[in-house]
């Protein structure tokens, strides 16, 4: 850290202030458009074979998007229906746009509920319409399906629930984020003592989430960014701001408290040099922690690792700057502390992990492990409609779809073969499908160029589900006269777990060796990294296992108000991995700085300088800890407000993250291991565990 930053950003720290002033409003004014240029990102990348079939397909056999409308609530043999239905079907024939329409009464298709008092009416948009004009089309058929006479009309389809989606991001965000910010700023007032104190770091907050958003909407006219990002990263932004900014506002206090007739100017430096060193390195490991979902080469991850990137330089770049310009200009309001003050829960934990070391470890890793059981259980899935809230209309559509009809139409899985279907060892291949365990039905399209086959594959079950994944693997496995290509929900589902499977190692080898590297940087030793990886991956283990019981068995169902879908997102354990995983070693950074420092005052000749030097830096550090834990809680218990089940489970599971990793890892398991390790805690090669060498405190 510079030594100078300090003093240069207190001789500066107007304009400091004015730039960021500048910033905020430019983000506030434009940054807001950002929700006009999102869009739905494919989740697979260009080369995964499910992506190759679809572009194969979608070169023979174009088709376009799909509205689905279930009227319901009258007998479906009533002439007014009839009438009413008909004459509708051929109005939306006339739509520009409109590829095919097919109801019960003027087309050959025949959807009637098996209490004949519901109808299915598929309408196909013409392939090729660029997305403005799909929607305007969709909005069209819409309008004039709204007309048919009967007591309920549900309209769902792939258009209406991307809508819906992107609307339900926004209002979430805007919920989850107002609440955040009014809860974290009336915590911050009451443990701070002040209103200005408690104000500041709401400010880097808002400063850090506006810059994020003004940069997210450049970023979108040269990227496809989705709601979903939008959403994960402003309120990453938010609690990454706060947390740096206690505890620069803690290191100000003690600085001034230790030497009250220094001037603000060489308390600001001291303050930078040392907490501002804390701040740059744990900014430093979560953006490495985010570059890791690079690694997985998902267009959504990347967008996701983009965005978290930007926020989490910029929150350092708040709390770094624009954090010690307010303290230089509100210097004044500041208290000599607040109610960060006193033993403190982790000083107590730590006490009694000092006493008990063994046992304590023990119990606490035996304890994380069998929090994460349940995740030997896990099933993953993709999100779809079933993520919407039960009032969305879209899901309602799908809902009523799935309960109402005895053969409900499903989005099957479409092999492509380049041979002929008039070929025998084609049609052979084509009676093997039909025999093989899972299958349904096997329709072979008759409308596709020569020398090509392409069959519509109708699994048994949900459409991608496990007899539907092992569908995907049977059928990419049977021997015909060329390889066969299969699309749809299951085959991309598939695809992106082998994806993350085979990537997964590459990102972990990642983010395990650069979080180390900068951890030794920090520490000087080799083992105190090595333990902090592995606490990170027990509590990152233990929440998977939390999130599977709570989302995926449904055990909090009614307390979060969401419906179980019996699965998990896909991204949650890859997000929750690098946000967890990020945000530990905040903590981690934090708490160990402190440790450091007092490790290095101590002599070398006391035996006890370890474990008093652990209870020191705890007993510092812990307040502060605490404080950010609880407020970057309560910003990411600002999803769970939301209603969109794949925001609940990040935000639970963050949340989930933090308690466990402040409490239980922090406060017991750290202290615990560094008692049973002793002096070997800050062994590096070339020194010898009994050895010392002295180091500035700001090395």
């Amino acid at each position: 850290m510079p030594a100078g930053l300090g003093r240069t950003i207190h001789a500066w720290r107007r304009i400091v202030i004015i730039v960021w002033l500048a910033v905020a409003v430019a983000g506030a004014v434009l940054g807001g458009s950002v929700y006009d240029r999102t869009q739905s990102i494919d989740s697979l990348p260009a080369g995964a074979p499910a992506a190759v079939a679809q572009a194969r397909l979608d070169t023979l056999s174009p088709e376009g998007e799909r509205v689905v409308a279930v009227i319901s609530g009258r007998d479906v043999g009533a002439i007014a229906l009839v009438q009413s239905v008909s004459r509708i079907a051929y109005e939306i024939r006339e739509i520009p746009g409109v590829a095919e329409v097919e109801d019960s009464y003027t087309t050959g298709t025949r959807q009637i509920s098996t209490d004949n008092h519901s109808s299915l009416i598929t309408v196909e948009l013409a392939a090729g319409l660029s997305d403005d004009e799909a929607l305007r089309t969709a909005d069209r058929v819409s309008a004039a399906l709204r007309r048919i006479d009967a007591p309920e009309i549900l309209i769902g389809g792939g258009l209406p629930a991307e809508r819906e989606f992107g609307e339900q991001a926004v209002r979430d965000a805007a919920v989850g984020e107002s609440v955040a910010l009014i809860c974290v700023a009336i915590l911050l007032i009451l443990l701070l003592g002040g209103l200005v104190v408690g104000l500041l770091p709401l400010a880097a907050a808002v400063g850090a989430v506006t810059a994020t958003l003004l940069a997210l909407t450049g970023l979108a006219r040269l990227l496809p960014v989705s709601d979903y990002t939008v959403n994960v990263v402003t309120l990453l932004g938010i609690g990454l701001a706060v947390d740096y900014s206690l505890l620069m506002i803690t290191r100000f206090q003690q600085e001034r408290a230790a030497d009250p007739r220094a001037p603000t100017a060489e308390l600001i430096e001291r303050t930078v040099a040392t907490a501002g060193r804390a701040v740059l390195v744990s900014g430093s490991a979560v953006a490495v922690a985010l570059a890791g979902l690079f690694a997985f080469g998902d267009p959504v991850l990347a967008a996701m690792a983009l965005g978290g990137a930007l926020v989490v330089v910029l929150a350092t770049a708040a709390g770094m700057t624009l954090l010690p310009a307010l303290i230089a200009v509100a210097h004044r309001r500041i208290p000599a502390h607040g109610r960060l003050r006193g033993p403190g829960l982790l000083v107590r934990l730590a006490g009694l992990a000092q006493r008990r070391a063994g046992p304590v470890a023990l119990a606490v890793v035996a304890g994380l492990l069998a929090l994460g059981t349940p995740l030997l259980f896990v099933e993953f899935g993709n999100s779809d409609v079933r993520v919407l809230p039960a009032t969305s209309e879209a899901r309602q559509a799908y809902e009523a779809t799935l309960e109402k009809f005895a053969d409900p139409p499903k989005q099957p899985l479409t092999v492509v073969v380049e041979a002929g279907s008039d070929r025998p060892d084609v049609k052979q291949l084509v009676d093997t499908m039909k025999q093989l365990p899972g299958v349904s039905d096997v329709y072979v399209r008759p409308d596709v160029p020569a020398g090509v086959t392409v069959a519509d594959v109708v699994p048994d079950g949900t459409s991608d589900g496990r007899p539907a994944q092992q569908l995907v693997a049977d059928l990419r496995a049977l021997d015909g006269p060329a390889p066969v290509l299969v699309a749809g929900p299951a085959a991309e589902l598939t695809d992106a777990k082998r994806s993350v499977a085979e990537r997964l190692p590459v990102a972990l080898a990642v983010i395990v060796l650069a979080t180390g590297a900068l951890l030794f940087a920090l520490t000087r030793s080799v083992v105190v990294p090595v333990k902090a990886i592995a606490m990170n991956l027990l509590t990152l283990l233990a929440t998977m296992g939390v999130l599977v019981a709570v989302f995926q068995w449904g055990w909090g169902a009614g307390v979060l108000g969401f419906e179980p879908w019996g699965a998990l997102d896909l991204t949650t354990p890859l997000l929750l991995f690098v946000f967890a995983f990020g945000l530990s070693m905040d903590y981690e950074v934090f708490l160990l700085a402190r440790i450091k420092e007092e490790w290095d005052r101590r002599t070398a000749t006391d035996a006890a300088a370890n474990d008093r030097a652990v209870l020191a830096g705890v007993t510092a550090a812990g307040p502060v800890i605490t404080t950010a834990a609880l407020a970057i809680g309560i910003v990411f218990l600002g999803f769970v407000l939301g209603d969109l089940v794949a925001v609940k489970e990040i935000g639970v599971g963050m949340a989930v993250a933090v308690l466990l990793d402040v409490t239980v890892v922090r406060g017991l398991l750290l202290p615990a291991t560094m008692s049973l390790l002793g002096r070997w805690n800050w062994w590096r090669p070339g020194l010898a565990p009994a050895a010392r060498v002295p180091e500035r405190a700001d090395h």
